[in-house]
Protein backbone atom coordinates (compact mmCIF):
# COMPACT_ATOMS: atom_id res chain seq x y z
CA UNK A 1 0.00 0.00 0.00
CA UNK A 2 1.30 3.71 -0.58
CA UNK A 3 0.15 6.12 1.11
CA UNK A 4 0.37 9.76 0.71
CA UNK A 5 2.94 12.03 3.08
CA UNK A 6 3.01 15.58 1.37
CA UNK A 7 1.69 17.68 -1.25
CA UNK A 8 3.46 20.10 -2.48
CA UNK A 9 1.73 22.77 -4.79
CA UNK A 10 2.82 24.72 -8.23
CA UNK A 11 6.36 25.59 -6.39
CA UNK A 12 7.81 29.03 -8.27
CA UNK A 13 12.06 28.38 -7.64
CA UNK A 14 11.60 32.64 -7.40
CA UNK A 15 9.39 32.28 -4.49
CA UNK A 16 12.34 30.67 -2.45
CA UNK A 17 14.76 27.94 -2.73
CA UNK A 18 13.50 24.22 -3.81
CA UNK A 19 14.43 22.13 -1.13
CA UNK A 20 15.11 18.74 -0.08
CA UNK A 21 11.67 16.92 0.16
CA UNK A 22 12.88 14.46 2.73
CA UNK A 23 14.72 17.32 5.38
CA UNK A 24 14.01 20.72 4.34
CA UNK A 25 17.33 21.22 3.39
CA UNK A 26 18.59 22.40 0.02
CA UNK A 27 18.80 19.40 -2.19
CA UNK A 28 22.11 18.56 -2.84
CA UNK A 29 23.62 20.82 -0.91
CA UNK A 30 26.06 20.06 2.12
CA UNK A 31 24.54 20.10 5.21
CA UNK A 32 24.53 22.43 7.94
CA UNK A 33 27.70 22.35 10.07
CA UNK A 34 29.45 20.18 7.59
CA UNK A 35 33.19 21.43 7.16
CA UNK A 36 32.16 21.83 3.25
CA UNK A 37 29.06 23.76 3.93
CA UNK A 38 29.96 27.36 2.64
CA UNK A 39 26.30 28.26 4.55
CA UNK A 40 27.64 27.22 7.94
CA UNK A 41 29.10 31.27 8.58
CA UNK A 42 26.27 33.33 9.87
CA UNK A 43 24.15 35.28 7.47
CA UNK A 44 24.81 33.03 4.53
CA UNK A 45 21.89 30.86 2.93
CA UNK A 46 22.53 28.01 1.13
CA UNK A 47 23.57 27.13 -2.26
CA UNK A 48 20.55 27.09 -4.80
CA UNK A 49 19.40 23.79 -6.53
CA UNK A 50 21.02 24.17 -9.60
CA UNK A 51 17.68 25.56 -11.08
CA UNK A 52 18.10 29.35 -10.82
CA UNK A 53 15.29 32.07 -10.13
CA UNK A 54 12.56 31.61 -13.62
CA UNK A 55 12.35 27.84 -12.85
CA UNK A 56 8.71 26.26 -12.10
CA UNK A 57 8.03 22.98 -10.49
CA UNK A 58 5.07 21.05 -10.48
CA UNK A 59 5.19 18.11 -8.22
CA UNK A 60 3.14 15.27 -6.85
CA UNK A 61 3.03 14.23 -3.45
CA UNK A 62 5.88 12.76 -1.31
CA UNK A 63 4.99 9.20 -1.70
CA UNK A 64 6.39 5.93 0.50
CA UNK A 65 6.28 2.18 0.63
CA UNK A 66 6.01 -0.34 3.26
CA UNK A 67 9.50 -1.91 1.81
CA UNK A 68 11.30 1.52 2.25
CA UNK A 69 11.26 3.78 -0.94
CA UNK A 70 10.43 7.02 -0.65
CA UNK A 71 9.93 9.64 -3.84
CA UNK A 72 8.92 12.77 -4.96
CA UNK A 73 8.39 13.54 -8.69
CA UNK A 74 7.71 16.43 -10.71
CA UNK A 75 7.89 18.58 -13.93
CA UNK A 76 10.27 21.71 -14.14
CA UNK A 77 10.56 24.08 -16.81
CA UNK A 78 13.28 26.20 -16.98
CA UNK A 79 13.25 29.16 -20.08
CA UNK A 80 12.27 27.31 -22.80
CA UNK A 81 13.24 23.78 -21.18
CA UNK A 82 11.69 21.09 -19.37
CA UNK A 83 12.25 17.64 -17.55
CA UNK A 84 11.22 15.60 -15.15
CA UNK A 85 13.22 14.86 -11.86
CA UNK A 86 12.37 12.55 -9.03
CA UNK A 87 13.59 12.76 -5.47
CA UNK A 88 14.26 9.73 -3.73
CA UNK A 89 15.49 8.14 -0.55
CA UNK A 90 15.91 4.29 -0.99
CA UNK A 91 15.94 3.06 2.57
CA UNK A 92 15.23 -1.11 1.20
CA UNK A 93 19.07 -2.22 1.66
CA UNK A 94 18.91 -3.56 -2.41
CA UNK A 95 19.85 -1.34 -5.42
CA UNK A 96 16.48 -1.10 -7.33
CA UNK A 97 15.28 -0.94 -11.29
CA UNK A 98 14.22 2.36 -11.16
CA UNK A 99 12.63 4.38 -14.25
CA UNK A 100 11.61 8.33 -15.24
CA UNK A 101 9.48 8.97 -17.47
CA UNK A 102 8.51 12.56 -18.95
CA UNK A 103 5.33 12.65 -21.41
CA UNK A 104 4.23 15.66 -23.20
CA UNK A 105 2.21 17.08 -25.79
CA UNK A 106 2.06 15.30 -29.18
CA UNK A 107 2.63 11.29 -27.19
CA UNK A 108 6.63 12.19 -26.76
CA UNK A 109 8.00 10.56 -24.13
CA UNK A 110 11.36 10.70 -22.88
CA UNK A 111 13.00 8.16 -20.45
CA UNK A 112 15.68 7.60 -18.45
CA UNK A 113 17.08 4.60 -16.14
CA UNK A 114 17.96 6.15 -13.11
CA UNK A 115 20.95 4.38 -10.83
CA UNK A 116 19.71 3.80 -7.35
CA UNK A 117 22.19 2.54 -4.82
CA UNK A 118 20.86 0.94 -1.53
CA UNK A 119 22.76 3.33 0.89
CA UNK A 120 19.63 5.17 2.26
CA UNK A 121 20.89 9.13 1.30
CA UNK A 122 18.51 11.21 -0.23
CA UNK A 123 18.91 11.26 -4.16
CA UNK A 124 17.71 12.51 -7.51
CA UNK A 125 17.21 11.42 -10.97
CA UNK A 126 16.49 13.49 -13.94
CA UNK A 127 15.17 13.34 -17.95
CA UNK A 128 17.34 15.46 -20.02
CA UNK A 129 16.42 18.96 -20.66
CA UNK A 130 14.01 19.16 -23.92
CA UNK A 131 12.83 22.06 -25.81
CA UNK A 132 9.19 23.30 -23.96
CA UNK A 133 6.57 22.75 -26.26
CA UNK A 134 3.43 23.66 -23.90
CA UNK A 135 3.62 25.08 -19.98
CA UNK A 136 4.00 22.96 -17.24
CA UNK A 137 0.18 21.42 -16.93
CA UNK A 138 1.16 20.13 -20.76
CA UNK A 139 3.47 17.47 -18.88
CA UNK A 140 3.23 14.45 -16.54
CA UNK A 141 6.28 12.84 -15.02
CA UNK A 142 6.23 9.11 -12.94
CA UNK A 143 8.77 7.50 -11.66
CA UNK A 144 8.76 3.72 -10.74
CA UNK A 145 10.85 1.57 -8.78
CA UNK A 146 10.69 -2.07 -8.61
CA UNK A 147 12.99 -5.32 -7.12
CA UNK A 148 15.94 -5.65 -9.68
CA UNK A 149 15.30 -8.01 -12.50
CA UNK A 150 12.62 -9.32 -15.27
CA UNK A 151 10.43 -10.28 -12.84
CA UNK A 152 10.99 -7.55 -9.91
CA UNK A 153 8.25 -6.10 -8.39
CA UNK A 154 6.75 -2.66 -8.49
CA UNK A 155 7.59 -0.88 -5.16
CA UNK A 156 6.52 2.68 -5.73
CA UNK A 157 5.11 4.74 -8.68
CA UNK A 158 5.21 8.52 -8.03
CA UNK A 159 3.62 10.90 -10.64
CA UNK A 160 4.40 14.50 -10.57
CA UNK A 161 0.38 14.86 -10.99
CA UNK A 162 -0.63 12.16 -8.03
CA UNK A 163 -3.46 12.62 -6.10
CA UNK A 164 -3.23 13.31 -2.72
CA UNK A 165 -4.86 10.29 -1.09
CA UNK A 166 -4.90 11.28 2.65
CA UNK A 167 -6.82 14.77 2.13
CA UNK A 168 -4.50 17.18 3.03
Amino acid sequence: MVTAAVVLPLTVASAGQVRDVFDGHAAGAPRRGDAKDPSAAPGRSPALLDLGLATAARCGPQLSSPEGIEAQTCVLIQGADTWARTYYRNATGESLDAELSLMGPGGRTTRTRCDTGADDEPATCETPREHSRGGADAYTAVAEFAARGPAGALLLRSGSNSVDTAGS
